[in-house]
């Protein structure tokens, strides 16, 4: 079980891990052992999830989501298997806990009635200041 909040938690059976070799520096080990982990959930299929959240989570524009709305983490940090595996659980955590948050309903606002009479009289006076810059022709120069 992965606790992402009280409350919310997620299975193992629902977490596909599957074991790379890690890029990078490694020395020895780099060519045969497995550090590496590729942590896969998906969020459009998960009965763990509430709808409200998973609506939340598959409407981020995360490079990390697929288009089938699975979520694949490669966790690659740490030179050991165990450690790896759980950077990639705390950092999936970390995802669904971002999703959590409910942002607040924006409510549309008008200008005052002051702040519209300001801004026409403002605009009066910068009208005639415009006007009054330069020569003023006539048609009969």
């Amino acid at each position: 079980m992965l606790e992402i909040a009280p409350g919310l938690e997620l299975p193992d059976e629902e977490l596909v891990e599957r074991f790379v070799r890690s890029s990078g520096p490694g020395g020895q080990n780099v060519n045969k052992v497995a550090t590496a982990v590729e942590l896969r959930f998906d969020i459009a299929n998960s009965p763990s999830l509430p709808e409200p959240l998973r609506a939340r989570l598959l409407a981020k524009r995360d490079r990390r989501l697929t288009g089938e709305g699975v979520l694949v983490l490669s966790a690659q940090r740490f030179r050991t298997q165990d450690r790896n595996r759980d950077d990639a659980r705390e950092r999936l955590a970390a995802f669904i806990a971002s999703g959590l948050h409910v942002p607040k309903k924006r409510i549309a606002t008008k200008p005052s009635h002051g702040a519209k009479l300001r801004r026409l009289d403002e605009k009066r006076v910068r009208s005639t200041i415009k006007s009054s810059r330069g020569a003023r022709r006539t048609w009969d120069d």
